[in-house]
């Protein structure tokens, strides 16, 4: 019989990773399994130099650190409640270690099911197909592709 002691579960706030996540949950309950309920936090956009068309040189954006670290903070407060609300829906008495990771969301859910040992991870997805998934990516395939263990995708259609 398969158990899964250690489930990582990949959120944002979609409605699809609220769907993956309350089954996550759902199964860690059956199998009394410990979450690790993870979020990325991929970087906010800095504008590239651009060339001075008068002088051929490029002007660098002027960014301001206080301003930098502002955006960061945010992105930082948005994960937490993220983080929070979805332990408060569905973790009940479970036991569940957040992780809050930068960059990409594939590679960052790989390191933290890598870091906790996770035996299962749990994401959700938009049920793309098509040209669709083909421009937009699909952070649930890349980290089916790349996971050394098992990955429950929990689709979600647009019409749920």
């Amino acid at each position: 019989m398969i158990t899964f002691k250690k489930i990582l579960i990949g959120v944002d706030n979609s409605k699809f990773a609220d769907y993956a996540a309350k089954a996550g949950f759902e199964l860690a309950q059956k199998f009394e399994a410990h979450v690790g309920l993870v979020h990325i936090v991929e970087p906010a956009y800095i504008p590239a130099p651009v060339a001075d068309s008068t002088i051929g040189m490029p002007i660098e954006p002027a960014i301001n650190p206080a301003i930098e670290m502002e955006i960061m903070n945010a992105q930082d407060k948005v994960s937490d409640d993220i983080l929070a609300n979805t332990i408060s829906k569905y973790a009940g008495n479970l036991e569940v270690t957040n992780f809050t990771d930068y960059g990409s969301t594939a590679d960052g859910i790989l390191n933290c099911a890598k870091e906790f040992e996770a035996d299962l991870i749990v994401v959700g997805t938009h049920s793309r197909s098509g040209l669709d998934r083909l421009f937009m990516g699909s952070v649930a395939e890349n980290v089916v592709r790349h996971s050394p263990v098992p990955v429950l995708v929990v689709p979600l259609n647009e019409s749920e």
